[in-house]
């Protein structure tokens, strides 16, 4: 048709911060797994008075499938984290009749940013896997220290 035209939409976020509690797995009454996670996301900057101003985002992120299962087995409350997904809008109306609103992130991606927490019982059910760590050191000037890769939750067991 003439005079049409298309407007392109982009709906993406990336988020890296702390997870303010325990990923709690749970199963759709189809099976499908998710998880939701908390997440700290923290601002720091001076003030125009030279103050230095701490600010803590808190987001709400709703993880699917694998990646909900590997979340729930790696993350802990405080565990790093980046999150790669998309803006969704909640809308519901509550019991007493009032309607509420909930903005949230549907991950498509979560990367672990530091090892999985290891229990006496993880020990003794497997050996060490140093899948997530990187194999070799790399050259640091010298300095021949092993650092642990960013873990993708979609490359984990």
């Amino acid at each position: 048709m003439e005079g049409e035209w298309t407007v392109s939409t982009l709906n993406v976020v990336i988020l890296s911060g702390n997870l303010t509690r325990a990923p709690e797995l749970r199963k759709t009454p189809g099976g499908l797994a998710v998880t939701d996670l908390g997440l700290a996301v923290n601002e720091r900057y001076k003030s125009q008075g030279g103050e230095e101003v701490k600010k803590t985002c808190f987001v709400d992120v709703t993880v699917w499938g694998k990646t909900a299962e590997s979340c729930a087995k790696s993350l802990r409350k405080g565990s790093p984290a980046l999150v790669e997904g998309r803006l969704q809008f909640d809308q519901w109306e509550a019991q007493d009749g009032g309607k509420r609103s909930k903005l949230r992130v549907v991950a498509d991606r979560v990367r672990f940013l530091a090892p999985p927490e290891r229990t006496e019982a993880d020990d003794a059910a497997e050996p060490d896997d140093d899948r997530a760590f990187d194999p070799e050191p790399r050259d640091r000037g010298g300095q021949g220290q092993r650092r642990p890769a960013p873990r993708d939750a979609r490359s984990a067991r």
